[in-house]
Order: structure tokens, then C-alpha cells, then sequence
């Protein structure tokens, strides 16, 4: 199938081929399907700040874990310390990246262990941020 595209006054003409289920992705009915993730301008997925993700809870199921970051950027701010008790959803840091600034929530309750990191630290995506207990 031939689609013309237009991106900023310029007009692309492409060729779009339809799979059908089981070629390349998993067959879901539609009724089940997923919302779509945000999309940045690069047309990466967008995180939100409670997404980042965790670690491992004990056996027990007391809280803990890590907050990792959800995106690249610069740690801009930090807004606890080791020992400090933490709620879900407390915005623990914040990162910039692209000129945005992210919040990073707490996915779960705890104490702060460590922040292996520190304001003006260039970190990764999925870099450890925050570890509690």
C-alpha cells in the first residue's frame, strides 16, 4: 500500500505493508489491546515519573528496591537523603533532558539506603538513582 506523508511542507511517498497476526507481532484482540505510550519527539516512548522502575521486595513484603531513571539526562535536583522515609508517589529527584524537566516519584514506601548519584551527575536510562529499604 503507497502513502503520501507531508512532514514540515515536504511531501514523502512510502510503501506501508500490512502483517497479518503472527507476523511480527503477537495477535491481540482489539477490545484487549493496550493504550498507546506517549510518544516523545523522537518517537521513543515517554515514561511517566511514577513509572520508573523498582527493584525486588523481600519475602516478607516489606518495601524496597531501587528507583532507576526512566530517561537520559542531568540530575537536576534531589529532594531526600540517605535515612529518610519515603511515601509512594513522593517525588524523590527530578532529571532534565532535552530542555524538560522529570520528576521521579517513589513507586513504593521505604527508607532511603543510598543515592549513588548527585545534582549536575549526566545519568543513563535505567541507571540506579535511589536504593531503599
Amino acid at each position: 500500500m503507497k502513502l503520501k506523508i507531508t512532514v514540515h511542507g515536504v511531501a514523502y511517498e512510502v510503501d506501508v505493508e500490512v502483517l497479518d497476526a503472527g507476523e511480527g507481532f503477537p495477535a491481540v484482540a482489539p477490545a484487549a489491546r493496550p493504550k498507546a505510550k506517549p510518544q516523545n519527539s523522537a518517537g521513543t516512548p515517554s515514561v511517566p515519573p511514577a513509572a520508573a522502575s523498582t527493584g525486588p521486595t523481600s519475602a516478607d513484603g516489606e518495601n524496597g528496591g531501587s528507583v532507576t531513571s526512566p530517561i537520559a539526562g542531568t540530575v537536576v535536583e534531589i529532594k531526600c537523603k540517605p535515612g529518610d522515609n519515603i511515601t509512594k508517589g513522593q517525588v524523590l529527584l527530578v532529571i532534565e533532558a532535552m530542555k524538560m524537566k522529570t520528576s521521579i516519584a517513589a513507586p513504593t514506601g521505604g527508607k532511603v539506603k543510598s543515592i549513588p548519584i548527585a545534582v549536575g551527575d549526566t545519568v543513563r536510562e535505567s541507571q540506579i538513582l535511589v536504593e531503599y529499604e
